[in-house]
């Protein structure tokens, strides 16, 4: 298990919480998705560790930007 942590910026609230969370955990092999929106961090935990470009274009689909 694989278990990566991305920082998300523009989540304001509860909803953008599960967007983000709905649009990265489509991601082929992505087992959980955990969103601290206080910090902006993501946590992905997953089979292997998804391409950043996949996780960028997820978050993305959400409205939101991954910085890093």
């Amino acid at each position: 298990m694989s278990e990566t942590t991305y920082t998300v910026t523009g989540m304001t609230c509860g909803h953008c919480v599960s967007s983000v969370t709905e649009e990265v955990g489509k991601i082929s092999g992505v087992t959980d998705v955990r969103v601290d929106l206080p910090t902006g961090a993501v946590t992905v935990v997953s089979a292997e560790e998804p391409a950043v470009a996949d996780v960028r274009a997820a978050v993305e689909e959400a409205g939101y930007e991954l910085t890093a």
